[in-house]
């Protein structure tokens, strides 16, 4: 019988302007020997859809050129949308006939079928959160292939082996390391001038202009949430770190 196959995959995706000119990156790191990067560009997009782009492509390469029958695939995400949508939101989705909780259309339905698609030709594959910019070398890597292909650079992909690649794939985060939905660039939200405060009860999100207000809001109410946000993308990874009821136009897209 063959040994199993191990896999990691590291994936990102860019959108300069979100959205914007878009971009797509994945490092694979084959049974610990082997190396082969991906990429490419997604024209005028966003940065959700590029991230979902990289992970489905990541999984379909594998199923036709490396064969996934006997592999152990372990895919590295800096996106919660991804992350949460693949391991908590898809199912209820599918059974809903593709509606979120609230009734309204899941957002980016035809990425969210690829991706779907794309899980059911691997045998075994889990989803694992990496925190971007946070210097595991997959993940900055698959970042500055998402990058350069959003900026029309040139990019050179490598394709050989592990021992001539010059990064440590190996490091990555800790089995039991928490999911960081820290947004790119948004590193001194606690300190910065806030963009909102978003509070959400009972399902229903509320922008408030005030943290007094917010607290205001939440205070005594069970499972309600309340965060300040630093930007209009900060708002929208916390709004869909929030569950699928707020995939709507203001949160997910």
């Amino acid at each position: 019988m063959k040994d199993t196959l191990d896999i990691v995959a590291f994936t990102d995706g860019a959108a300069k302007g979100n959205p914007g000119p878009g971009g797509w990156g994945v490092v694979l790191l084959i049974g610990g020997a082997a190396v082969r990067e991906l990429g490419g560009a997604g024209g005028a997009t966003t940065n959700n859809r590029m991230e979902m782009t990289a992970a489905a492509a990541a999984l379909e390469w594998l199923a036709e050129a490396a064969g996934t029958d006997d592999a152990a695939v372990t895919v590295f995400t800096d996106s919660t949308y991804v992350l949460r949508g693949v391991t908590e939101w898809l199912g209820n989705w599918k059974r809903r006939g593709w509606k979120t909780a609230a009734g309204g259309d899941v957002a980016n339905r035809d990425l969210w079928e690829r991706v779907d698609k794309a899980v059911a030709g691997t045998r075994r594959v889990r989803w694992r959160h990496v925190a971007g910019h946070a210097g595991f070398p997959g993940n900055e890597r698959a970042d500055e292939i998402a990058s350069d292909f959003a900026e029309a650079r040139q990019v050179m992909l490598y394709s050989g082996p592990y021992d001539g690649y010059g990064r440590d794939l190996m490091h990555v985060p800790a089995a039991d390391a928490p999911i960081r939905s820290v947004s790119k660039g948004a590193k001194g939200r606690a300190k910065g001038a806030a963009h909102s405060y978003v509070s959400v009860v009972d399902g229903v999100v509320l922008r408030h202009s005030t943290w007094a207000e917010c607290e205001r809001r939440v205070k005594g109410r069970a499972g309600a949430r309340f965060r300040k946000t630093a930007s209009a993308a900060d708002e929208r990874a916390l709004l869909t770190e929030w569950g699928a009821r707020l995939d709507d136009p203001a949160g997910g897209r």
